[in-house]
């Protein structure tokens, strides 16, 4: 299937798509989402057969507005509410009990649903269009990377999808934040754009993390990105400090590897040796923008080895280290 460009034709082509039952992949602020009328159990197991993905794993649902809540969460909390009024149409899934009607294929039969409101034209024209809440996780094979361009969605699910809207690149390029609101006390449950310090600003209350979450507790929350491996390129990825990565490279070079790098460091020594480098910039906002991309290319290069020079240990940069912990090993783990 050929990326269509999201003209309103095209939109509303999809939104008589996604009323049928068929998979819609379409862009968001964060990366492209696989799209189902999320009311619609069938449709919704098309997603995950489409992904590969498992059944209990749940889904975000995209909904238009603000005003759409009440038809999805069984209870709006205060908490809720702050955080739509502030965050949305914006990055951030909130996790809410859900109401009967809700079908357990969406939430991976737990009693809770995550919600948002996405902050990209095409998918909000789209959501309006359909009237309805749509299912979508990120429009790629299971635990593979996400996609940032509708090329990369036709390259990776081909013809398992019905219709693919090319919006253009994603502009945040990093999956949501994740933030529980079904309990006692808020948790975050995956870090993204929106940062841990904002939303601790707006409820004026501290998050509970997911290292803080009791044992018991943790075993039981299944949300988009929990894996231990996810996001992750086919070729073997490696997190390395830049205080390593010269020592790392020589290893490998004798060892007749073809090498990717990803790297800020400008000073790497042996580059012509080297299969491919990628600059990443310096600011976090710019980097998860081209993080995805930048994997997919060193991916299609046919290389032994991506290594990935480990970014900044800071708040800014949470939902970064958060993918490239996921989609990486440590160099000891594959060839120490």
């Amino acid at each position: 299937m050929k990326p269509i460009f999201a003209n309103d034709a095209a939109i509303d082509q999809a939104a008589d798509l996604l009323r049928q039952g068929r998979l819609v992949a379409f862009p968001t602020e964060t990366v492209y989402g696989l799209g189902a009328d999320a009311s619609n159990p069938e449709a919704v197991r098309r997603i995950f057969l489409a992904k590969g993905r498992p059944v209990d794993h749940p889904l975000i649902v995209h909904i238009p507005s603000v005003a759409s809540l009440d038809a999805w969460a069984l209870s709006i909390p205060q908490a809720a509410q702050q955080l739509a009024a502030h965050f949305w149409p914006g990055p951030l899934a909130l996790i809410l009990k859900k109401r009967p009607e809700v079908p357990l294929e969406v939430t991976g039969g737990q009693d809770t649903v995550g919600l948002r409101v996405p902050d990209h034209p095409v998918a909000l024209r789209l959501l309006q269009a359909f009237g309805g809440g749509v299912a979508a996780p990120s429009a790629n094979r299971f635990c593979r990377i996400s996609p940032t361009l509708a090329i990369h969605v036709q390259e990776e699910l081909g013809a398992s999808v019905d219709m693919i809207l090319d919006g253009g690149a994603c502009q945040v390029g990093v999956e949501s934040t994740i933030i529980d609101l079904s309990g006692s006390q808020p948790k975050l449950l995956r870090p993204g754009h929106i940062t841990r310090d904002q939303i601790e600003a707006i409820l004026q209350t501290k998050l509970l993390v997911t290292s803080q979450i009791e044992q018991a507790d943790a075993m039981q929350i299944r949300v988009p990105g929990m894996m231990a491996i996810h996001y992750a390129p086919i070729t073997p990825a490696l997190l390395c400090s830049r205080g390593s990565l010269p020592s790392i490279i020589a290893d490998l070079i004798k060892q007749g590897k073809k090498i990717g790098l990803l790297t800020s460091y400008t000073d790497i020594g042996n580059e012509s040796d080297l299969g491919a480098i990628i600059r990443m910039p310096e600011q976090a906002d710019s980097y998860a923008r081209v993080l995805y991309s930048s994997l997919r290319e060193l991916d299609s290069l046919h290389l032994d080895i991506i290594l990935v020079e480990l970014p900044p240990q800071t708040e800014t940069w949470r939902a970064i280290n958060d993918r490239l912990a996921k989609a990486t090993s440590v160099y000891s783990n594959v060839l120490g």
